[in-house]
């Protein structure tokens, strides 16, 4: 295995050597499936714009600069994939809980089937609501909660400040909060 950062590698790749983007495709394919997916709600699409970004980077690879943090670019790279994508659908898909459970079984490894009734009902819920938030609020959780980048790789990513970040997670966690409560709510009326 390849032990050279990705920073290194981006660099060889924009120096010409572009096998090297394989080895950077390897090591980031599934955050980036995952991101997509947790942001589209469709794992087709999801599969689609991961390649749409490493053909971005190959394209535009003489933009990285030394310097730069890899992920933070891959990442900005893959919101400008997603919102190109966004804007030609024109609208956004839709998404029940048996979908987001199915592709969460996907992205994960290691399914645990013994997982309590009540547990999994919270969790489909919770997606739901995510689910159910502007794509602009859904961003920022899933680059903060789910693939875990600090508020200055995010604040890199989204041409703003960390306090702009932090206030934008902070709205965002408050908007799913009303969201999942509403859910909540309305599941227990139904029953």
């Amino acid at each position: 295995m390849d032990s050279t950062t990705d920073e290194l590698l981006m660099l060889r790749v924009r120096d010409g050597e572009v096998e090297k983007l394989g080895v950077l495709y390897e090591r980031h394919r599934t955050p980036l499936f995952s991101f997509f997916v947790r942001l589209t709600g469709n794992a087709q699409a999801g599969e689609d714009l991961v390649h749409d970004v490493f053909l971005r980077m190959l394209k535009y690879r003489h933009t990285f600069e030394t310097g730069n943090r890899f992920t933070t670019w891959m990442y900005q790279v893959a919101r400008n994939a997603h919102f190109d994508s966004w804007r030609r659908r024109q609208h956004e898909v839709s998404l029940d809980a048996q979908e987001m459970e199915d592709r969460e079984a996907l992205l994960s490894p290691d399914p645990t089937p013994d997982v309590k009734l009540r547990h999994d009902q919270e969790v489909k819920l919770l997606q739901k609501a995510l689910a159910g938030l502007p794509v602009e609020s859904r961003e920022v959780l899933v680059l903060s909660r789910f693939q875990n980048l600090k508020y200055e790789q995010i604040a890199g990513i989204l041409d703003c400040g960390v306090g702009a970040v932090k206030m934008r997670v902070h709205r965002a966690l408050e908007e799913l909060r009303v969201k999942f409560s509403q859910l909540a709510g309305e599941e227990a009326y139904e029953l």
